[in-house]
């Protein structure tokens, strides 16, 4: 009895050495332990921040700034004997918002404004995405002469650029109008010949980056899905439209959004090519019409005011167009 107890004995008391030790906690990496998770997800989440601190700082000093003090002006009577000067400045809170919405000639500048980008916006995108298609589908050459002429043509300066489509359409030494026959015609008499005329302009200068962009975008498609589709019988259009806009869609929001900024404030194209607004404005849009005010008639108050509301316009239509793209379920 005895002795059957004493070899028992020391079987029990080695059994608990035989287990393995327990990891401990930190080395466990549990799901459900949150303090960790989350002061690590904190301390990771700043951390982007102090990389983009230094691009805050800078555009925080060349955009916010202006804005800020292009607002405040907006709100007093800011005008030549302010400037020198000679009077103070005298605050009119909205007055001058007042008077804006209240001139119908602002209305009418504003209309041709979104009419004009619109026609601008959408012909940039059909010609950039139109060659950039063309660039897939020429020899190495061809695509090159293409590349080095569409850049040449974004890097052109606008004044030069504009200056140059105004000698191809003067009425007397332009080459256009001997091509066309059509004699002595003058394209910036007219109020829509005018348009006509800056948007060519706007568009050739413009192009270049969507086309750039757009064909990155179509190099980056795998081509197992192009040839797919080929196979399948669909054609160009029905290539792009159902297989590459969809893929590129992305890249096509982001030319999108930058079009209707930039041809939205167009302003040295209007008043080089239209002599500061076509004959008696009526080629006018809102910077043109903004620059006219503010320094034309010294009524520098009023002419913030258009400027913000023109910074207000852009920022509704790209939040707008952005919360259309996530209720379709696009990720940005």
């Amino acid at each position: 009895m005895n002795d059957r107890v004493s070899v028992k004995a020391p079987v029990a008391a080695a059994a608990p050495a035989v287990r393995a030790p327990r990891p401990p906690r930190e080395a466990a990496g549990a799901p459900g332990r949150r303090p960790a998770g989350g002061a690590a997800r904190r301390t990771g989440g700043w951390t982007p921040w102090f990389y983009l601190a230094p691009a805050l700082v800078v555009l925080g000093g060349l955009l916010l700034y202006p804005i800020y003090q292009l607002g405040l002006i907006s709100f007093f009577r800011y005008t030549q004997a302010q400037v020198s000067g000679g009077e103070p400045a005298t605050f009119e809170g909205f007055g001058n918002y007042a008077e804006l919405f209240g001139d119908p000639q602002f209305w009418q500048v504003l209309l041709a404004t979104v009419l004009f980008a619109a026609a601008c916006v959408v012909s940039t995108l059909t010609a950039g995405c139109a060659l950039a298609v063309l660039l897939t589908r020429v020899r190495a050459v061809p695509r090159l002469a293409l590349m080095l002429a569409a850049l040449g043509a974004w890097a052109t300066p606008a004044v030069t650029g504009s200056t140059v489509w105004l000698f191809l359409f003067d009425p007397d030494f332009g080459p256009v109008n001997r091509m066309l026959g059509l004699g002595d015609h003058s394209w910036t008499y007219g109020r829509l010949s005018a348009f006509f005329l800056v948007l060519l302009e706007v568009v050739w200068c413009s192009f270049p980056f969507v086309m750039v962009t757009v064909y990155a975008g179509i190099r980056a498609v795998p081509g197992e899905v192009l040839e797919a589709a080929s196979l399948d019988g669909a054609s160009q259009w029905r290539i792009w439209r159902s297989v590459l806009a969809p893929m590129l869609r992305p890249i096509l929001v982001v030319v999108t959004i930058q079009s209707v900024i930039w041809d939205f404030k167009v302003f040295t194209q209007i008043y080089v090519m239209t002599n500061g607004g076509g004959i008696a404005g009526q080629n006018l849009v809102l910077n043109v019409y903004a620059y006219q005010q503010a320094f034309a008639s010294s009524q520098y108050g009023l002419g913030s005011a258009i400027g913000i509301v023109t910074l207000l316009i852009l920022l509704a239509v790209t939040l707008v167009y952005l919360r259309l793209l996530r209720r379709q379920g696009e990720e940005l």
